[in-house]
């Protein structure tokens, strides 16, 4: 098994499939399409974003029969964690306060939303 530590973001694309693997943890192309959304993609469109998947460190294979069964190589927490830690840097100079405060201020969340995350979050403590 193939250990690289992706450091490239994902694509809509790409992201739409690992969504899948990681909710299937193994699965052949045929397999991927089945939970896609309509209109499905072409199976060589899968199979070709399945395969840049593997080039990027995201995914890797064992071989069954003629075909391969694709797994997951990252761990979606981790590959969540590892956006949501570029979104910070990127757009709210590494403040995770701004980026709370950010979202607070443009979505309207009611206090009682507001207060209802900080418990979840003094729960972790």
């Amino acid at each position: 098994m193939k250990i690289m530590q992706p450091t490239k973001q994902l694509t809509k694309a790409e992201e739409e499939i690992m969504q899948v693997l990681w909710q299937l943890e193994k699965a052949n192309v045929k397999q991927i399409i089945d939970l896609l959304p309509e209109p499905k993609p072409a199976y060589n469109t899968v199979s070709t974003i399945v395969r840049i998947l593997e080039s990027k460190g995201f995914v890797d294979y064992e071989k069954q029969g003629k075909g391969h069964i694709y797994f997951p190589i990252l761990k979606k927490q981790d590959y969540s964690n590892q956006s949501l830690n570029s979104l910070v840097d990127n757009y709210f100079q590494g403040s995770f306060k701004s980026m709370v405060s950010f979202f607070v201020k443009k979505n309207d969340i009611s206090l009682q939303d507001l207060e209802s995350v900080l418990k979840d979050i003094n729960k972790k403590d």
